[in-house]
């Protein structure tokens, strides 16, 4: 009875190191493939899809850039999968996919933040660096549109935007400035008010310069209105708004009626949420997600 016994106990303590050593074998898979595991991320799952709305720059350049935007007979025709979350705002993408970790969302390079986490492209990071050296290729400009009749204060504060102070903002603003300019602007002191629109992703940056600006003509006031590319490029030509913003380059009929400043050169990166364990995606499959070829993250190279 005691042999037995003792048979008996060796063999459940036999069973109890085989699974301890089947756990450890299998945390040690987990460490060596750390891109492809995450704590409580489920690759499985569908993933959700963010877009900007169809107004916007940002959509219309990053669409165009990942050729979700495609021709049919003669038509551009915007394949974005059926059921993406659409939003009207860069924070509105952020917000989204910052509360849903296995959300994909694509905003302007200089509105990231550690909310959310910005993956590289085809190997390649998404910096101001690579941007400005080509090798990140997801970018477009940075417009600034008016209607050609401009006034002396809205030409004033133009200049104010391409002189050393003015790109040394952009720069800080993680952007690439698009003017090599070394004038220095000097205060005019002029008065009035300079009505602007447009671009979502454009505004921030667009804040700081007016505000630099009126530190130096206080005298000037800014009304401004973010509600996408469209509107402002809408607002320029039909004169309602003295300068619209943009980010997105103008089609062939705008350009016909507008003046064009560019303003500087933007990424748009692509997010993730934090606890999703990718780190580089591949614009084929970028692509893929948002046209719904691709539908879950185990599907993704």
């Amino acid at each position: 009875m005691i042999k037995g016994e003792k048979m008996k106990k060796n063999k459940v303590l036999s069973m109890i190191a085989l699974v301890l050593v089947s756990a450890l074998a299998l945390a040690g898979c987990a460490q060596e493939n750390p891109s492809e595991q995450g704590d409580n991320f489920d690759l499985g799952k569908d993933i959700t899809v963010v877009a900007r709305d169809a107004a916007s720059g940002t959509r219309g350049a990053f669409h165009e850039i990942m050729k979700i935007i495609v021709k049919e007979n003669d038509t551009e025709v915007d394949k974005l999968v059926v059921g993406a979350l659409e939003f009207d705002g860069t924070d509105k993408v952020i917000t989204a996919v910052e509360g849903d970790k296995y959300g994909i969302g694509y905003i302007s390079l200089g509105s990231v933040s550690d909310r959310i986490k910005a993956v590289s492209v085809n190997g390649t990071e998404p910096t101001v660096e690579n941007v400005r050296d080509g090798s990140y290729s997801v970018s477009r400009p940075f417009l600034l549109v008016t209607k050609g009749t401009e006034s002396e204060l809205v030409k004033d504060f133009l200049k104010f935007t391409e002189s050393t102070q003015g790109q040394a903002i952009t720069d800080e603003m993680k952007f690439i400035g698009a003017v090599d300019s070394s004038e220095e602007y000097t205060a005019s002191g002029m008065s009035g008010t300079i009505k602007v629109a447009g671009s979502t992703s454009v505004a921030p940056l667009m804040e700081k310069l007016q505000e630099a600006y009126k530190e130096l003509n206080p005298d000037v006031v800014f009304e401004t209105q973010a509600q996408g590319s469209s509107q402002g490029i809408k607002a320029a030509i039909d004169g309602s708004y003295d300068i619209g913003m943009s980010s997105r380059e103008l089609k062939e009929e705008e350009a016909s009626e507008l003046n064009r400043h560019v303003l500087a050169i933007d990424g748009i990166a692509v997010i993730v949420n934090n606890e999703n364990p990718k780190s580089d995606l591949a614009s084929e499959d970028i692509t893929n997600i948002y046209i719904g070829e691709i539908t879950k993250w185990n599907e993704v190279k």
